[in-house]
């Protein structure tokens, strides 16, 4: 009976492994929807000619550096999908009873831990990674995908944590991958200023999602993974949208925030001359739900099979943001497409087959980083028996 009854346990214990797993995959996928639609949102409707205009050196009808130009759109833009994303994870927490947690958790020392964290992933790796997928495109989520590296390298400078020869092996094959990215894309797309800026400022959001994973591990083990993402999220929108936006608007010139914000969902609700769905709000308004599900689910995955196998299986989002983004910006919008009809790589939206290899090997990189392979398959066997 005490041997059934241990067999049993240990299947149970298998399939809520092989549940967490499942759970930090979609996570990564959902991490791709989101991406590909903001970058979608960012792409249809009046931010069609903010983007033009300050490419060409003014920005309504004000001079502002190229720069600020992508800083206050950037900023604008990853401010609002936040925000929705904080209505979306509230409106969710409400629904299920945990609304009251959420405001007592807000004020505990787990909640401000979150608060710290939000700001950090937020206002600055979710700016730069806006501005970095809007300057250089889908080819710019490798590199801020090597949060993991920054991550565990941050954890052994400043936690002492360990860095043993397969992590810096698993660093290594990423640094590769991102080379096989870039250097292929040098070959095809017209190097310029804007498409090294957004190469760089990559690396600005893998640095701030690497410090942000470094010391979020405290918040989320404390409390639920819903509270945990709805804090997040709010921090995040409230501080990008209605503090950090303005602050730029005031430096570009006093721009009029409230005009530029109600500009930004405005739109052609249908493509024109077709019946398909392009106008800004849409995407804004799913990849805001995207965004809190894909954090929420990181979360609860880490919880069930472990953070480091929970952040190799979220880690994929370096294919999938290329893979929806070329479905939903390149096929659906159209903005994959030379002026023949034909794919073209040169857009951004079209990655070529080494490509999409190397995004591969660098999900490889930070499987090896998170776990040791041989552990994992340990435990798996042992869940089996």
């Amino acid at each position: 009976m005490e041997k059934k009854a241990a067999q049993l346990k240990a299947q149970q214990a298998g399939r809520f492994f092989r549940k967490g797993v499942i759970i930090a995959v979609v996570s990564g996928i959902l991490y791709g929807i989101y991406s590909a639609c903001l970058l979608a949102a960012t792409g249809s409707g009046e931010w069609v000619f903010w983007y033009e205009g300050y490419a060409e050196g003014s920005f309504i009808n004000l001079p502002v550096t190229f720069l600020m130009g992508c800083l206050i759109l950037g900023a604008l833009g990853s401010g609002i999908n936040d925000f929705i994303s904080a209505i979306w994870m509230l409106a969710k927490a409400a629904v299920k009873g945990k609304f009251v947690d959420f405001l007592r958790c807000l004020r505990s020392k787990p909640g401000m831990v979150m608060v710290v964290c939000a700001l950090i992933g937020g206002p600055i790796a979710s700016t730069a990674y806006l501005i970095a997928l809007t300057m250089a495109g889908p080819i710019a989520t490798p590199i801020s995908a090597l949060c993991p590296a920054i991550g565990a390298i941050i954890g052994r400078v400043l936690f002492r944590q360990k860095l043993n020869a397969r992590m810096v092996v698993g660093i290594l094959v990423c640094v590769i991958a991102t080379f096989m990215i870039g250097s292929v894309a040098f070959g095809e797309i017209a190097i310029d200023t804007q498409y090294l800026a957004g190469l760089a400022i990559a690396l600005i959001a893998a640095l701030g999602w690497g410090i942000e994973g470094a010391v979020a591990g405290f918040g989320t083990s404390v409390m639920d993974y819903e509270i945990s993402i709805s804090i997040r999220q709010l921090t995040s929108g409230v501080v990008t949208l209605f503090i950090l936006t303005p602050i730029l608007f005031i430096i570009a010139g006093q721009v009029n925030f409230f005009d530029m914000l109600g500009g930004a969902f405005t739109g052609d609700l249908f493509i024109p001359d077709t019946w398909m769905i392009g106008a800004p709000i849409v995407f804004f308004l799913i990849s805001g739900l995207a965004a809190g599900l894909s954090f929420g689910f990181w979360y609860k995955g880490n919880s069930m099979c472990g953070a480091a196998l929970g952040m190799a299986c979220n880690g994929g989002f370096s294919f999938w943001v290329p893979f929806f983004s070329f479905l939903i910006c390149g096929l659906y919008l159209g903005w994959g497409f030379d002026a023949t009809g034909a794919l073209d790589v040169s857009t951004g939206y079209v990655l070529a087959p080494i490509q999409w290899a190397a995004a591969v090997v660098m999900v490889l990189g930070i499987f090896l980083i998170a776990v040791n392979p041989l552990d994992w398959f340990k435990k798996r066997e042992k869940a089996e028996r």
